[in-house]
């Protein structure tokens, strides 16, 4: 009772990164808030899914096993989570921001009347003084998160109704085995005491999925452009530094917008959250919603004509100038080191 929960997708029998990145962010906050870190579990062929969930410091892992729930359906689902939360009333529940997430999170906020704070890029735990009632709230939930268009951060906050809830992003936190040999509970549902056979009134009969032939989350390297690369055929000069370096093409929102790139190469808020060891800001200015999915880098190096611009901020390396200059140049002396 008024542990924290983390909602664990999987797929396959393998757990969605996203769901072990939040496993390890719930540890910390049950070790602040001095609670035991929970998880659920729903799909089929679940043999052995523990060893991959409790070595990131999980106490209690419920799993809900059958054949029939999986793949993903919103109504089962939705109705495992929201019985079992009402019976152990968990003061924190934290889901993927995914297509799962998205989908399952507003309908078991909904049910429990406990709202919903979605794509977080920060949690945190602390007081919160409300001066209107005279209360002063201790130890609540922090969900952070871009708004109004990424121009400011918003620090979210819900006092009264429980559990406080949060859809985050994937690779926005970091995915750290706490012990392998972490000893956690496991306690496995009798899924038909959750369910009832309207639940079941709609089953996937085919499922079609197209993997990405662009992987811009897991490259070590990454070469990124924004609107000032200037056209479609600008961002063949990042091609063409990638090849060079070995790295991948991304992009920023405005570029995607525009038609310069594709949006799976998209980093950002409304994109995908890296983490390489280098990464390239080519014609980027660096607002909000871009830095929140790449302000993780390792190194940062700023290729910009404006020497104001806001991802300099953060960058370790800063060159001020045009990227049609510069870049020839990069791939020009590159080339020649590697002969």
């Amino acid at each position: 009772m008024n542990n924290i929960f983390v909602y664990c997708e999987v797929e396959n029998g393998t757990v969605a990164d996203v769901s072990l990145e939040l496993c390890t962010k719930g540890r910390k906050l049950a070790d602040e808030l001095q609670c035991r870190l929970e998880a659920i579990v729903i799909g089929k062929n679940l043999k052995d899914i523990d060893k991959q969930i409790i070595p990131y410091g999980v106490d209690k892992l419920y799993i809900a096993e059958d054949a029939r729930l999986e793949p993903y359906t919103t109504q089962p689902h939705t109705s495992i989570i929201v019985k079992l939360f009402e019976e152990e009333k968990p003061q924190i529940a934290l889901m993927g921001a995914t297509g799962i997430g998205r989908d399952l999170g507003p309908r078991v906020s909904s049910a429990l009347h406990s709202g919903l704070t979605a794509d977080c890029t920060s949690l945190e735990t602390g007081d919160h003084e409300d001066r209107k009632a005279g209360k002063t709230y201790k130890n609540l939930l922090y969900q952070i998160r871009p708004a109004f268009g990424g121009n400011i951060i918003a620090t979210i906050v819900n006092p009264d109704c429980r559990p406080q809830m949060a859809t985050v992003r994937e690779g926005v936190m970091k995915k750290e085995i706490l012990d392998a040999g972490y000893k956690g509970e496991i306690v496995r549902l009798d899924v038909e005491k959750y369910v009832t056979a309207s639940d079941f009134a709609i089953s996937v009969i085919e499922r079609r999925m197209d993997k990405s032939k662009v992987n811009i989350k897991g490259a070590p390297v990454l070469v990124s452009g924004g609107y000032g690369m200037g056209s479609r055929e600008g961002f063949n000069l990042l091609f063409e530094l990638a090849e060079v370096i070995g790295a991948e093409v991304g992009a920023s929102r405005a570029a995607v917008d525009a038609g310069f790139a594709d949006h799976e190469r998209q980093v950002g808020q409304t994109g995908v959250t890296v983490r390489p060891k280098l990464y390239i800001a080519c014609g980027i200015s660096g607002q909000v919603q871009h830095t929140a999915g790449m302000q993780e880098s390792a190194m940062i190096i700023s290729v910009n004509s404006d020497p104001c611009a806001p991802i300099n901020a953060i960058a370790d390396y800063v060159i001020t100038g045009d990227v049609n200059d510069v870049i020839p140049k990069m791939i020009k002396y590159f080339k020649q080191n590697k002969k």
